[in-house]
């Protein structure tokens, strides 16, 4: 059964842990209807609380019907719900993105939204118009998204067109910076859809989901179903399987380079200061011993400069290949003092022995 399938996930992964509070992403779909319904008929055994966060993206004319039906559906169960109106695609223009883009983020400010206001122990009277305070104290907040194994596929197809390195293989994970979990994502989609139809959930169909203007619907509808017909049938198992392989691989080889950066690290804060740190509990300034990188492997240089950057920014988001070869390239051509900006908040500059990774607040 699909339950006994997500509690073996739970359990394998630790993605919900007892006294935990998890806000489950709803948007009115089968696979977000099928996450909170099973969730909720097992959070008595997993002692955990639910709440859910609905983002209404204004874009179809089904949108708010499909609102309506969440606040239903989650009044039948008994569960807290929040929900947003915000105009996708006004603020996708105004902040030149796409509306996919846009629509992710607004999501996620959402969801984190309300784990701040549960976190605090606060309720804003015109949130909702909830006065709801929770009354337990929470062991940690979890954000659960609706993503399925057919999704991690479809993500991982989309790092291969896009030239991903090991990372991009590994699809999406079970858990990302232990706070947003993907209890659904062992399971497949055919068996989402068999369960809502089983426990006549009624689940709302999203009709752009058929839009194959996007590119994510293109490999969904077009092109997964050509290489399942032309080349290999049970081409979901096997990329599942490769996605499992990239993840071990570079789950090592993420402990390798984290055991070389703190070889290579001769300072960090402002000016060398480690307890000068910017908001993000991340550093101003983090400075590697020059001779000792070039003589690392390329491969371990490539990963070693991503994980310094996302020490300095708490993301490596926005570094290509071509900026990590350029940075290579400036450490190993030592001439003078030299200085790259792969990317408008970073400066990295090479001198006295030493390279110099600094954020824009540090720069003149």
């Amino acid at each position: 059964m699909l339950q006994e399938k997500v509690l073996e996930t739970i359990k394998k992964y630790n993605l919900i842990e007892s006294g935990d509070t998890v806000i489950v992403g709803v948007s009115g779909g089968p696979d977000s209807i099928c996450l909170l319904h099973v969730l909720n008929s097992i959070k008595e055994e997993l002692n955990f609380k639910i709440y859910v966060a609905h983002v209404n993206h204004m874009i179809r004319k089904e949108a708010d019907e499909e609102t309506e039906y969440v606040q239903e559906f989650c009044k039948s169960l008994g569960v807290e719900c929040f929900t947003k109106k915000a105009d996708a695609q006004k603020i996708a223009k105004e902040e030149k993105k796409g509306v996919e883009e846009t629509g992710r983020k607004l999501r996620y400010e959402f969801f984190n939204e309300i784990a701040q206001k549960l976190e605090k122990f606060e309720c804003n009277e015109n949130f909702n118009n909830y006065s709801y305070i929770p009354t337990f104290l929470h062991s940690y907040i979890k954000i659960a998204t609706a993503h399925n194994s057919n999704d991690k596929i479809e993500t991982i197809i989309m790092n291969i067109l896009r030239g991903s390195g090991l990372s991009g293989l590994k699809g999406i994970e079970h858990i990302r910076d232990n706070k947003y979990i993907r209890p659904l994502i062992d399971t497949s989609r055919a068996e989402i859809e068999n369960y809502c139809k089983e426990n006549n959930l009624n689940p709302r169909y999203d009709k752009s989901n058929d839009d194959n203007n996007y590119t994510r619907n293109k490999i969904r509808n077009i092109i997964i179903p050509y290489i399942e017909k032309e080349f290999n049938p049970n081409i979901l198992k096997t990329l599942n399987r490769l996605s499992i392989v990239a993840a071990e691989e570079d789950e090592y080889l993420h402990g390798v380079t984290k055991q070389i950066y703190t070889e290579l690290v001769v300072g960090v804060g402002a000016e060398g200061d480690p307890q000068n740190k910017n908001q993000n509990n991340t550093n101003h300034q983090i400075i590697l011993d020059l001779k000792k990188f070039n003589h690392l492997e390329l491969v371990i240089k490539r990963r070693v400069i991503l994980y310094t950057i996302n020490e300095l920014l708490g993301t490596s988001a926005g570094i290509e290949k071509i900026n990590i070869d350029d940075i290579i390239k400036l450490c190993t051509n030592n001439i003078g003092n030299k200085y790259l900006s792969p990317i408008k908040n970073v400066k990295i500059t090479i001198k006295k022995g030493k390279i110099f990774f600094e954020t824009e607040h540090d720069l003149p």
